[in-house]
């Protein structure tokens, strides 16, 4: 996890609870997609807040993030500038869910994190080969199955 440099709410990341948690998303992908609408369906212990990636909001927001990141992989960001990306963006929403929250500390340390960085190289293939690059924000598109 890092930080959200330039974050208005940045109070030193890692030593700050995450009370709320924003969930980039790319709106032109379909397993994106999906993964919203399950999101928010969701009994959730940690609020969600789901948006699209490389917006002007979005942009004009988190101005210290790597805006053409967020369209390659799934990027959380916590109310106090904490910063996860890839399998670790997956664990954390995982973990703010009600239902999910037990099955989200298995995917911690040495034998879970494994696991969980090979379900987003799975997810990230899937991405790649079912997203339409020209629809995307800036022409830019598609997840980069190396990333986590």
């Amino acid at each position: 996890m890092s930080e959200v440099a330039g974050h208005p709410a940045d109070r030193g990341g890692a030593a700050v609870p995450v009370r709320r948690l924003t969930v980039l998303y790319d709106p032109h992908c379909p397993l994106c997609t999906r993964v919203h609408d399950w999101l928010v369906r969701q009994r959730q212990l940690v609020p969600l807040e789901l948006l699209p990636v490389a917006t002007a909001e979005t942009r004009a927001r988190f101005p210290g993030l790597d805006h053409e990141a967020t369209l390659r992989e799934i990027t959380v960001i916590g109310d106090g500038g904490q910063l996860y990306t890839g399998h670790a963006a997956w664990v954390v929403c995982l973990w703010a869910l009600a239902a999910y929250r037990p099955v989200s500390h298995r995917f911690v340390g040495p034998a879970g994190a494994p696991l969980a960085r090979a379900a987003v190289l799975a997810a990230a293939r899937h991405r790649a080969r079912n997203r339409d690059p020209d629809e995307s924000p800036e022409g830019l598109g598609g997840c980069t199955a190396g990333s986590g």
